[in-house]
C-alpha cells in the first residue's frame, strides 16, 4: 500500500487520535516525528507527507525520500517550507484549504471587539477587586456598527471575516493582490481600496496574508503612520508582517487607538517583551486555528488531497509558488 508518513509534532493524543481514525484504509499511515528514527527509516518509502514542517526539509531531507510526492500541512501558513527544496526535488506543497477559516475568522472579531471595548483591561480591573477604574473620557469604548474594516487579504479567511464584521453592522473596504470581479464584490458586499487607502481610511485594519518576502514587515512605520488616530489594528496571520518596534511606537504614543494579535515576530515571546507593559494591546498565544472543530476538517482535506494525487489527479491548495 502506498505510504502517508505523519508527524504530528506537538499534538495532543486526542487529535493525533482522530487523524489516525480519518486515514484512508488502503494507505499505510506512520505516524513519527521528525526527525526520530522511526520517521528517517519510514519516510524512505513514503510517497505523502502529512503534519508541520517546523524546519530541516531541504535537499538532504528530500534525498532521503525519493518516493515522495507531496508535502501537505495540516496548517494554512507555509513560511517554515524550503520551497525551493521542494522545487528542485519536484515535490508539491500544498496548504490546509481555509480549514481553519472559519476558527481564525472568528478569533478576528473577538479581538476586534476585545480591542475596542477593551475586554481584558475590564477583565483584569474586576479581577483585583477594581470597579469602574476612572471615568469614562479614560475608558473610550467603541462600537463596531457603521465603522470600517479594513481587510489586507482577502482569502478564505478574509472573505468569512468580512460576512461576519457586516453581521456587526461594519462597512467593508479590501486589499489584495488579486482583485474580486465587481459581481462577486457585489455579492460579498466589499469594495476594493488601494492599501494605503485602506491604511487611511478603515476604523479597524485586519491582515489576512501569507508570509512571503512582499509581505514581510509590510506594516512598517509609514503604513502605521498613515492609520488614523482613532483606528485599531488586527493580526491573525503571521507575526514577521509586521515591523514590532514600528507598531511599539504608534501604540506607546497613543498614534492609533489599539492592537489584538494573534500572533508575533518570535513565538514565544521572550518574557520581557515591550509588548507586554503596554495597556492598549490584546495578545493571545498563535489560538485562532486549533478549536475542536478544525482538525477534523484539517484531516478530512488533507487525506482528500493525498487520495487526488495518489489517483493521477491534479492535487488541490498548492501554494503559488509551485503552482507551475
Amino acid at each position: 500500500m502506498p505510504r502517508i508518513i505523519f508527524t504530528p509534532s506537538i499534538l495532543p493524543k486526542e487529535v493525533v487520535d482522530q487523524a489516525k481514525a480519518a486515514a484512508p484504509s488502503n494507505f499505510d499511515l506512520v505516524v513519527a516525528d521528525f526527525p526520530s528514527p522511526t520517521f528517517t527509516e519510514a519516510v524512505k518509502d513514503a510517497e505523502y507527507f502529512v503534519g508541520f514542517v517546523r524546519g530541516g526539509f531541504d535537499d538532504a531531507f528530500y534525498k532521503s525520500a525519493p518516493k515522495l510526492k507531496l508535502i501537505q500541512l495540516i496548517s494554512a501558513g507555509y513560511d517554515r517550507v524550503d520551497i525551493e527544496a521542494a522545487r528542485r526535488a519536484k515535490v508539491l506543497v500544498a496548504n490546509n484549504g481555509g480549514a481553519n477559516a472559519v476558527s481564525v475568522a472568528e478569533h478576528t472579531m473577538l479581538l476586534i471587539l476585545s480591542t475596542m471595548k477593551k475586554l481584558s483591561n475590564l477583565h483584569e480591573g474586576c479581577m483585583a477587586g477594581k470597579w469602574r477604574i476612572g471615568d469614562f473620557s479614560e475608558n473610550r469604548l467603541f462600537e463596531l456598527d457603521g465603522k470600517t474594516l479594513g481587510i489586507v487579504g482577502l482569502g478564505n479567511i478574509g472573505k468569512k471575516v468580512a460576512r461576519r464584521a457586516q453581521a456587526f453592522g461594519m462597512n467593508v473596504i479590501y486589499y489584495d493582490i488579486v482583485r474580486l470581479t465587481e459581481d462577486q464584490e457585489d455579492a460579498l458586499g466589499v469594495r476594493f481600496a488601494l492599501f494605503d487607502e485602506v491604511l487611511r481610511t478603515a476604523d479597524v485594519v485586519s491582515l489576512h496574508v501569507p508570509l512571503t518576502p512582499l509581505t514581510k514587515n509590510m506594516m512598517d512605520g509609514r503604513a502605521f503612520s498613515q492609520m488614523k488616530e482613532t483606528a485599531f489594528f488586527v493580526n491573525t496571520c503571521r507575526g514577521p508582517v509586521v515591523d514590532e518596534e514600528a507598531l511599539f511606537q504608534v501604540l506607546v504614543t497613543n498614534r492609533i487607538m489599539g492592537a489584538g494579535l494573534d500572533v508575533m515576530a518570535q513565538e514565544p515571546p521572550p518574557a520581557d517583551h515591550k509588548f507586554f507593559n503596554l495597556k492598549n494591546i490584546t495578545i493571545t498565544p498563535h489560538m485562532a486555528g486549533p478549536t475542536v472543530e478544525n482538525w477534523q476538517r484539517a484531516f478530512r482535506n488533507a487525506y482528500d488531497n493525498v487520495q487526488r494525487v495518489a489517483a493521477g489527479r491534479p492535487a488541490s491548495w498548492v501554494i503559488p509558488e509551485l503552482r507551475s
